[in-house]
């Protein structure tokens, strides 16, 4: 029998005592090709070694491949991929719909990444391999056999394609990647010249992505042309890629004619044999509903859900696009005399239309479908004028830019499928003005020496839109991105006009929204008139880094419309109902709808694009409406609503932040006469940051301990796999290694303040970009001293004000709030030791006590403190009567919007007793929050249940915290158990912090836990009641 002859070719060849697992492929090729004539067996090894399964097996009779085998060394003990070839494995399960993984001996069967069964045809013994005859049968039908009748299952849903999509563009994008490293020409020119097009800083990873998500995009988009008569095929689809997308139909004229690296061509053949067996009927369902909404939603969250949150891809709801297109096209017949609204075909000059509109985030262009579906109600009564309009008046002037090239493909998809709803055919060599390109990179000036024509026409006809097109209107959805990757030179000094002067913390202003508002801003000053409408992250409203940006748009624009949404999942805000606020999309930060218009002033026909902006005197009128509620709701209400049907309240935004959400500060004059804290503290700073909190930051000395020696002992790739360290601008391994030294020093050791009352310990050397990346030596060296204390208080903050604190240790820069979402705490010592210049040089390994504290208290700010009590203060008393301010709940109602803005100011003290009685509940505050005489509390919280004390699922119920399904901690009142400290919830994070991560073991509480949680609880109980206290202080 065949089977019995190949067991002794590989027995032959195992007895040689030298084979590998390449040894033995000539011989299952063999038995393959031998049991499968009708169908091809390849095996390159220059295709395996950028990624391919060992064996594709293909059809002879439809050119595509059905099967692949995964081979490994003869007695391989993980062909279940559970282990070593786990990652390999779930890769080509996730991606190959029939795949089998052998030893050669034992062969497994996967059919939609499920197993099927296995069979062992043979077993070593003795030194030898034996045929196990009675397994031959089985091994014919299933494996052979199920090759052969294998008849890939069919696909109806826009779901289960766009993850099947996903497995196997990963796959897809790892074969370019491997592919790349070899330097094969056409794939090194492509990488080179999308580099120099569309990302200048493109990673060869992230070139993988973009061409595998194209040609995975295009594939689909050439299947929806298919009419099913025959195999759908990578040749196949160059024919039906419409000529309204020249980019894709060049790509693909690229891959069928051969021109594709043979090292990609089986995995571009298997995507189009998963396209054979979509029924695209169902896919795209029966025409009441856009199926691809979500579409690329789906695929990118299946795909790589970093690389979705990493380009701030979010599909923008339909009634939000629906009301943005809408109040434009208001705009247009309202405020420019443009009867017509968008369907406007009036020309500006010789060369352009008048209302040019340009999507520049265009995503998967929904945006610019309904625009098309708004401009076709306008020709009810005209539809015999639709076709000519359509191709003179509407293409020429719609475009978009996009990207990623997924979207960029979906975007012409729909638009294509849109137009052809509306009875538009496509009878010309026009275009759809959708372009791939980066909306953040100036034009690029000469192209011609890109490899390829049509990439070369891509590039130059979106640098023409960039370099001469007067942009009328400007309209999307920006990515959300903080941590942009956006950093080419021209967009970074287009927003140097947006950043205060002298402000340090550019963080804010550098995320992508910021920026794509700024170039709405500048293409609309020079066009010297028109509508920018985005929705995107509303922090620009009334962020204190956005004040200089507000300025700049009331100076360019006439109008500004504000329709906040809210929903910021960090402000946690509360309806006028007392209901829920919800988002409208899946995101964390709030979001708005903004639009600002700019008239202009009368065109002269064939005038210039204006080159330079004319000085406006007045600023924009700011129209404010604020829509909270459930996201129904919202999505109910602008459905409902048009421009003019808004109650808007008109902003007058006033130097210097210019808020553009309404603001009460009635009260500013009073406030004004307190002192800032910032000017009664000589010396302070915000928190350290290690940059590393997982490695850095400890619950005991011992486990300091244990770190640091690991740091000075292990290599550097251990310590990245044992404790899952990533080097990054502000730390390093390297450095951190310097800094620590040969040694481990005990006395560098410290207490950290890492959260309130949750104290943690750490190793401290004071030197930046060490061991801690930023360690704010300068100011922390004063607390090195075992008698100093520190007041925490924020300069800024996002929603309520609650966040002060006390420390007598270095503090973290997020200890009362997440410093990049609140505002980060600024640590006030209240002593400074004498002599900091010799502890300075000796960086801090001389012992801070041997230096007398002196009050880091401003003489000339002290002295009218004093001049207004009329006596003398202590600077301890002083401290203590801020704090119990600062703990006064009628001040931080009183002084809301102004805390939220800068440094608290606190009201000069006039009365000798109040000023005491105050000071006398901040000592107590402050003994509270640092437990400083925890030992003689009376808790009146319990932990009455024995059990495994694991934190499982924490819940209130009935002033019980449930750590488990039966232990619980007792007598912890709601208002205690909701109380906020800065944005945390302390008896809600201290248990939270110590659940057990996904993957970890539950880790039980101790008995020093037990108590001191409920000690926290006391705690809190004690704060709020001596917050009553010092308002009743106040107020007698």
């Amino acid at each position: 029998m065949i089977t019995q002859s190949y067991i002794q070719h590989l027995n032959a060849t195992y007895q040689q005592g030298k084979a590998t697992e390449h040894s033995y492929r000539p011989h299952l090729h063999e038995l393959l090709t031998t049991l499968l004539p009708a169908h091809a067996i390849t095996y390159e090894p220059k295709h395996i070694d950028c990624g391919a399964p060992d064996y594709i097996i293909t059809s002879l009779s439809s050119d595509l491949p059905v099967a692949f085998i995964e081979a490994k060394d003869i007695g391989d003990p993980d062909l279940d991929g559970r282990r070593a070839n786990r990652e390999q494995f779930t890769r080509y399960k996730e991606a190959l719909e029939n795949l089998i993984f052998t030893d050669y001996l034992d062969f497994h069967v996967y059919q939609g990444g499920e197993f099927v069964d296995s069979v062992r045809i043979g077993e070593v013994k003795g030194g030898r391999i034996v045929y196990l005859k009675e397994n031959e049968g089985k091994f014919c039908e299933l494996v052979v056999n199920h090759i052969k009748v294998v008849q890939p299952q069919g696909i109806s849903s826009p779901k289960a394609l766009a993850q099947i999509m996903a497995g196997k563009a990963r796959l897809l994008a790892q074969t370019i990647s491997l592919t790349l490293q070899k330097k094969p020409k056409k794939l090194t020119q492509w990488y080179t010249s999308l580099k120099k097009v569309l990302i200048n800083d493109l990673e060869p990873q992230e070139f993988a992505d973009i061409y595998a998500q194209t040609i995975t995009y295009g594939l689909f988009a050439a299947r929806l042309h298919h009419d099913g008569n025959d195999d759908f095929t990578r040749r196949k689809a160059a024919e039906l890629i419409p000529e309204t997308n020249p980019f894709l139909l060049g790509l693909f004229e690229d891959l069928a004619g051969g021109r594709v690296d043979s090292q990609l061509a089986w995995i571009v053949d298997d995507l189009a044999s998963t396209f054979n067996h979509v029924n695209t009927e169902a896919v795209m369902g029966d025409g009441t509903h856009d199926p691809i909404v979500h579409f690329y939603e789906d695929f990118l969250a299946a795909y790589n859900p970093a690389l979705r949150k990493a380009k701030g891809v979010w599909y923008t709801p339909q009634p939000v696009v629906s009301f943005m297109v809408r109040a434009v096209d208001d705009i247009l017949i309202g405020n420019f005399g443009l009867p017509k609204g968008l369907a406007d075909s009036s020309t500006a000059n010789a060369h352009h239309h008048r209302v040019q509109i340009l999507d520049p985030a265009t995503g998967t262009g929904t945006f610019l479908v309904e625009i098309v579906r708004q401009i076709h109600t306008k020709f009810r009564s005209n539809k015999g004028a639709w076709q000519s309009y359509v191709e003179q008046h509407l293409i020429p002037r719609l475009y978009g830019f996009e990207i990623l090239m997924a979207p960029y493909a979906i975007a012409h998809l729909k638009l294509s499928h849109e137009l052809q709803t509306t009875g538009y055919t496509h009878q010309s060599d026009e275009r759809l003005r959708i372009y791939l390109t980066n909306s953040l990179e100036e034009q690029h000036q000469h192209s011609e020496d890109l490899f390829s024509v049509w990439l070369a026409a891509e590039a130059e006809e979106a640098n023409a839109i960039k370099r001469d097109t007067p942009v009328m209107v400007m309209m999307g959805n920006p990515p959300y991105s903080v941590s942009s990757s956006n950093k080419s030179q021209w967009i970074l000094d287009l927003i140097e006009g947006y950043k205060p002067e002298g402000e340090r913390n550019i963080q804010p202003l550098s995320d992508d929204y910021i920026k794509f508002i700024r170039l709405g801003h500048s293409y609309i000053e020079r066009t010297g008139e028109g509508v920018l409408a985005y929705i995107c992250n509303s922090s620009f409203l009334d962020g204190i880094i956005h004040q200089k940006m507000r300025r700049e748009l009331l100076k360019a624009f006439d109008d500004i419309y504000i329709l906040n949404l809210h929903g910021d999942a960090h402000r946690k805000e509360i309806c006028p109902d007392g209901g829920k606020d919800e988002n409208v999309f899946d995101i964390t930060p709030g979001v708005s709808i903004n639009i600002f218009v700019r008239h202009g002033e009368p065109k002269v026909e064939g005038q210039a694009l204006a080159t330079a902006t004319p000085q406006r005197t007045e600023l924009a009128q700011v129209h404010y409406h604020s829509l909270m509620g459930s996201r129904q709701f919202k999505y109910n209400e602008l459905d409902a609503s048009t421009l003019a049907s808004i109650p808007w309240e008109e902003l007058q935004p006033i130097a210097p932040y210019y808020f553009f959400v309404p603001k009460d500060f009635a009260l500013q004059e009073e406030y004004d006469k307190n002192f800032s804290l910032e000017q009664l503290f000589s010396h302070s700073s915000v928190g350290a940051l290690t940059s590393q909190d997982g490695f850095v930051i400890c619950d005991s000395t011992s486990e300091v301990q244990e770190r640091i020696q690991s740091l000075i002992e292990l290599p550097n790739e251990e310590l990245k796999r044992k404790y899952n360290l990533k080097d990054s601008r502000d730390w390093s391994i390297e450095r951190a290694k310097a800094d620590v030294g040969p040694g481990l020093d005990s006395s560098k050791i410290t207490r950290y303040a890492y959260r309130p009352f949750d104290t943690k310990f750490l190793y401290y050397t004071g030197t930046t970009n060490g061991i801690v990346a930023r360690p704010r030596f300068r100011n922390f060296l004063h607390l090195l001293h075992p008698q100093n204390i520190a007041l925490i208080a924020p300069r800024q903050c996002a929603g309520t004000w609650r966040h002060a604190f006390a420390s007598r240790t270095i503090a973290d820069k997020n200890l009362i709030a997440n410093a990049a979402r609140h505002g980060a705490g600024n640590v006030f010592p209240l002593y400074r030791l004498e002599a900091p210049s010799p502890l300075e040089q000796s960086n801090a390994e001389e012992a801070p006590t041997a230096h007398r504290l002196v009050p880091n208290l401003n003489p000339a700010e002290l002295a009218r403190i004093e001049q207004s009590l009329g006596e003398k203060v202590e600077p301890q008393e002083l401290f203590d009567y801020i704090y119990a301010i600062l703990h006064s709940p009628t001040y931080r109602e009183k002084y809301q919007e102004f805390l939220k803005i800068d440094f608290p100011r606190i009201p000069y003290p006039t009365d000798v007793e109040e000023y005491q009685r105050l000071a006398g509940l901040g000592r107590q505050l402050r003994e509270t929050h640092l437990m400083e005489n925890a030992q003689s509390w009376q808790l009146g919280c319990t932990f009455p249940v024995p059990g495994p004390n694991t934190i499982d699922t924490i819940r209130w119920v009935d002033a019980r915290v449930y750590i488990n399904d039966t232990q619980y901690f007792d007598n912890v009142p709601k208002d205690v158990w909701t109380f906020y400290i800065g944005s945390y919830q302390p008896s809600q994070k201290w248990l939270k912090d110590r659940q057990a991560k996904k993957g970890e073991p539950l880790r039980p509480l101790s008995f020093d836990d037990i108590e001191h949680y409920q000690c926290i609880v006391h705690a809190l109980s004690e704060t709020i009641r001596l917050m009553g206290e010092v308002d009743k202080e106040q107020g007698e």
